[in-house]
């Protein structure tokens, strides 16, 4: 089986996807824009070539080292980069190629669009926010005259919470169109609620291998816009509804072989047309894994190796790994570098050091939603998880 890989470097971790390919038999062949030289050891260990293009921008450059190892290796039977922002590329490429293991063109624009993934939670019968695509200020006013302030705007087509604002008045909204990029946006009914996301990773048929769940802060967009400290936990138990909601949502897109990252509301005030305190309601499907170091926790919370069980689904189309151990929950937060903390760096260290499983630096390309310098710890449970969180981040008074 021949598998070309874009941007395996990147986030770092994602050499395990390659290594976990190549003991499984396959050719792993790896296109990006970072030199040979400076890649990991474990990447060039798991590789069976690399190709180095000048930017992975230019569709031109990668379409020709695709070609190069079509030539060299034969018919590519997987291409992909596990990464939101090239998932548009690795589709055309698809296309181009005749590779059928993954979305093509045609498809990705409903997975990137968030206009056009309400059609698809409708018919998983899953509840969203009611939504305008932007045009002009008086159809804006419309639309939040029939579901109220607050609403939030984003970008129609983005990754993460980049461009993302919560509009509380009429102020905010003029300030909005006086300033907002020329792309298209849409416009959402505001949902109180906390993130809980569908971490899965799916055969075939869209059915599960492997289930996992986060709990996320109301609003990345915040975080980012704010430059507020990040912190989330990997739960030790996925609710029940949560995962009828995530395997419907994983059917009505069709997200087959893939890993999967869903986020969901989980209400906190009662919506009308929606839910009651507690109900879940779709927000975004995901046809990537969860961001950052993301996979690690789950391995890390449920005694898996994630890595594994897709290098098995693109080879096998089972799961082949069982638990290691028990379940239980695990927590990351980060700070940044701009901001004064209570305790200390090495104080963090004393006190969860026992604990801790990841404690890193993030690169500066997620450093915006992720944070500069990162904590990561088993916890037995929700509350450590959350005082572990409140120790790391509670911030000096100015």
């Amino acid at each position: 089986m021949n598998f070309v890989f874009i941007s395996p470097n990147f986030p770092r971790t994602y050499w395990n996807f390659c290594d976990r390919l190549a003991k499984n038999g396959v050719n792993v062949l790896g296109v990006g824009d970072c030199p040979y030289e400076a890649l990991d050891q474990e990447l060039k260990d798991a590789l069976t070539e690399y190709y180095k293009v000048d930017s992975l921008e230019n569709y031109d450059q990668v379409f020709r080292a695709v070609a190069y190892f079509t030539f060299r290796y034969g018919k590519i039977d997987w291409l992909e980069s596990n990464n939101e922002y090239w998932l548009e590329q690795d589709a055309r490429l698809r296309t181009d190629f005749h590779i059928t293991t993954g979305v093509d063109s045609k498809a990705v624009v409903a997975f990137k669009s968030k206009s056009g993934m309400k059609k698809f939670y409708a018919a998983a019968k899953v509840p969203t926010a009611r939504c305008h695509k932007v045009s002009s200020p008086s159809a804006a006013k419309k639309f939040i005259a029939r579901v109220g302030w607050p609403v939030i705007v984003k970008p129609d087509i983005g990754v993460g919470a980049a461009h993302t604002w919560k509009l509380e008045n009429e102020d905010d909204l003029a300030r909005f169109f006086a300033e907002k990029p020329d792309v298209p946006y849409v416009m959402e009914e505001f949902i109180f609620g906390n993130i809980r996301s569908y971490d899965a990773i799916m055969d075939s048929n869209c059915e599960p291998l492997v289930e996992s769940s986060a709990v996320f802060p109301p609003s990345i967009a915040d975080i980012v816009n704010d430059q507020g400290d990040l912190a989330y936990y990997v739960v030790d138990k996925l609710p029940e509804a949560l995962a009828d909601m995530g395997r419907r949502t994983a059917k009505a897109f069709h997200a087959a072989s893939r890993f999967v990252h869903f986020e969901f509301f989980e209400l906190t005030k009662a919506k009308p047309g929606l839910g009651d305190v507690g109900d879940f309601v779709g927000l975004e499907v995901n046809m990537r894994p969860a961001g950052g170091y993301t996979p690690d926790m789950i391995n890390f919370a449920h005694c898996l190796d994630v890595y594994q069980i897709w290098a098995d689904m693109v080879v096998y189309n089972e799961r082949r790994m069982q638990p290691g151990g028990e379940d239980h929950f695990c927590a990351y937060a980060s700070r940044r570098d701009s901001a004064s903390y209570v305790h200390s760096h090495e104080e963090v260290l004393e006190r969860w050091g026992a604990q801790m499983a990841m404690c890193e630096r993030m690169p500066d390309a997620i450093a915006d939603a992720m944070g500069n310098q990162m904590y990561t710890i088993h916890a037995a449970s929700e509350a450590e998880a959350k005082d572990f969180i409140q120790f790391v981040l509670e911030r000096v008074k100015q």
